[in-house]
């Protein structure tokens, strides 16, 4: 992929030099918080992976899956992830996503590969549709980083962004059984993900593991009654630093604009 530096402006829109692939981006990063834009491009759009494919990750996941497992995908959009997770031997596999253009597509794609085990659905991840306990395992790809988008500073991002991350971690950890496990890929880095996590009315233990070569996504795996009795202990074990990498080799299309968008 062609070296391009990004200018962006949350408020004016952004510019990437040399990337045809943004094509389907909105004219500002605010954009990515309209459900009405999600629509139209799932509407269009056949298929497209934020952060990566699952053969990038799969070493880090595979440990964790079993085909006894019920698991909840949030934001599924037009990803591929949970056929890929099907083929791992995985059941029992519900699907959600906001955008129903996505969930119509998704629908018409798992019944022409004739694959069953996959329930997609039409539901809000700020308002999830479950009862407790109903899954040992959620997992998202960069569905919590677009409610990072318009934050504000990241150190201290706008109390509506972090009502929402907070809105949907409840209604994961409620959803989640005893003994469930979440699943975020995300571009945050620890530093800004950690305060999230480990509010002090969640009961899953953190950790997280990277994947990529010159430039890292984020692996975090929380565990639902986990919780280390040496938690305050923990919270003073220092992050790492972030670091803003204006070059895109290792990125691909829009990840580029969200991983700035994390940086800024």
């Amino acid at each position: 992929m062609q070296s391009s530096f990004l200018i962006l402006s949350l408020n004016s829109g952004v510019v990437i030099p040399g990337c045809a692939a943004m094509d389907v981006a909105p004219s500002t990063v605010s954009g990515y918080l309209d459900p009405t834009y999600w629509e139209e491009r799932f509407s269009s759009e056949e298929h497209y992976e934020w952060l990566k494919d699952y053969s990038h990750f799969r070493h880090l996941l595979t440990p964790l899956l079993s085909p006894s497992l019920s698991v909840l995908e949030l934001g599924c959009g037009n990803s591929r992830l949970s056929e890929e997770l099907r083929q791992e031997g995985v059941a029992d596999i519900t699907c959600i996503d906001l955008a129903s253009a996505a969930v119509e597509r998704m629908k018409s794609r798992l019944s022409e590969k004739g694959i069953s085990g996959i329930k997609v659905l039409v539901a809000d991840m700020l308002d999830l549709p479950f009862q407790p306990e109903t899954f040992d395992l959620v997992i998202e790809k960069g569905t919590m980083d677009v409610l990072f988008v318009d934050c504000g500073d990241p150190w201290n991002p706008n109390p509506t962004n972090v009502s929402k991350v907070m809105k949907m971690l409840e209604g994961i950890h409620k959803v989640l059984k005893q003994d469930g496990v979440y699943i975020s890929i995300s571009f945050g880095q620890p530093h800004f993900r950690r305060k999230f996590f480990e509010v002090p009315n969640f009961t899953w233990s953190v950790e997280y593991d990277k994947f990529g070569d010159g430039f890292h996504y984020f692996f975090y795996i929380l565990k639902k009654g986990k919780r280390s009795l040496d938690y305050e202990k923990n919270q003073n074990i220092p992050s790492e630093m972030p670091s803003i990498n204006l070059f895109q080799e290792e990125l691909e299309g829009e990840d580029f604009l969200f991983r700035m968008v994390e940086d800024l």
